[in-house]
């Protein structure tokens, strides 16, 4: 089969490698018909992930069809569609009992990171059982790709986390896939103002129109000061969901008093934690992996059409056109690319 695969810092190819075959009771193997491109992805490019290794076959979410099945699995049969979770759990577990599939004692973030991804033909699904989820009929299967990993981080880590509550001043620091995630999530609790940051006005434009109530372009204007003016003493939540030194020096400077931090963004890079002004004004500041513990109900939400983040997606490729798909995704703001699609069917 054909795949995406990783060989070291700045280097990958669209190649022939071996088809994965059942190595265990509990996996399924998925012919991918849908994938897409995560900034973390991007991240693992620089060398930011240095657990990758060379020959890793990038990916993390996408939607397939079930080819075949371990002798374990019971949820699953060859022909099924279902939905890739980015996060493969056993369900047995400490923490899968804990419902915290991201450090499943045999699983976690594993798919493109510690053994090969969905950025290919075939994907192996360890544990299919409790990593898979069935797609209800006549669903939109390019906005289910956005189920496997960005609308539940962006959920769990960035609003929950954040504990985003009716009347809150938001401010989400990030424009990109993940930040939209947050932005479009963030509305189930009834925030009064959503302020999106970003230095791309082409992302901002897009926030406006998926329910920020302002936006702030960071290269025109201080956006501390901005805030300081336009608040009483700074927001009640403050979402990073870039990954860098800078933007999470803005989340810490705009918090108010008994606020939030809710940190999203990968950092391959330490950062300038203010400890000494923040324990004072008694902020939370979280961190976190996705757990996908919330995709039965953000799936119920987008079947339903209540959550539409279809929208999302600038551009399409298919399988044989996976490097221009890179290309474009890693020139985001010259491409005007938010999520790209991948399709093999």
């Amino acid at each position: 089969m054909n795949a995406m695969v990783y060989h070291g810092p700045g280097q990958k190819a669209w190649e022939s490698v071996d088809t994965p075959k059942v190595l265990h009771p509990t996996d399924a193997i998925i012919r991918v018909t849908k994938t897409t491109i995560c900034g973390t992805d991007l991240h693992i490019l620089k060398g930011d992930v240095p657990a990758v290794t060379d020959g890793r076959i990038l990916g993390h979410e996408g939607v397939g069809i079930v080819e075949a099945v371990g002798d374990a699995v019971s949820n699953f049969k060859p022909g099924d569609r279902v939905l890739i979770s980015c996060i493969t759990s056993c369900g047995k577990c400490e923490y899968c009992k804990k419902q915290m599939y991201s450090h499943c004692e045999d699983g976690g973030w594993i798919l493109g990171h510690l053994i090969n991804g969905t950025q290919a033909e075939y994907v192996r699904i360890p544990h299919a059982d409790n990593s898979l989820y069935p797609i209800p009929a006549g669903s939109d299967e390019e906005a289910l790709v956005m189920l496997s990993d960005i609308l539940p981080t962006g959920f769990e880590i960035g609003v929950l986390y954040g504990a985003v509550k009716p009347g809150d001043t938001v401010a989400i620091v990030g424009a990109g896939p993940v930040g939209m995630a947050s932005l479009l999530t963030a509305q189930f609790y009834s925030p009064a103002r959503l302020i999106m940051v970003d230095v791309d006005d082409a992302r901002l434009d897009m926030a406006m129109k998926f329910g920020a109530t302002e936006v702030i372009n960071s290269t025109k204007t201080d956006v501390a000061a901005h805030i300081k003016a336009t608040t009483k003493d700074g927001v009640d939540v403050a979402i990073e969901a870039v990954g860098i030194p800078q933007t999470f020096d803005v989340c810490q400077n705009i918090i108010r008093p008994g606020g939030h931090l809710a940190n999203v963004g990968v950092h391959g890079t330490s950062v300038d934690l203010q400890i000494q002004k923040l324990w004072i004004q008694n902020v939370t500041i979280t961190t976190g992996l996705v757990n996908t513990n919330t995709t039965p109900m953000l799936l119920k939400n987008v079947t339903s059409g209540r959550l539409q983040p279809e929208g999302l997606i600038t551009h399409r490729f298919t399988f044989n056109d996976f490097p221009k798909a890179y290309e474009v995704f890693g020139n985001a703001a010259k491409e005007k690319a938010m999520k790209v699609i991948i399709s093999n069917d």
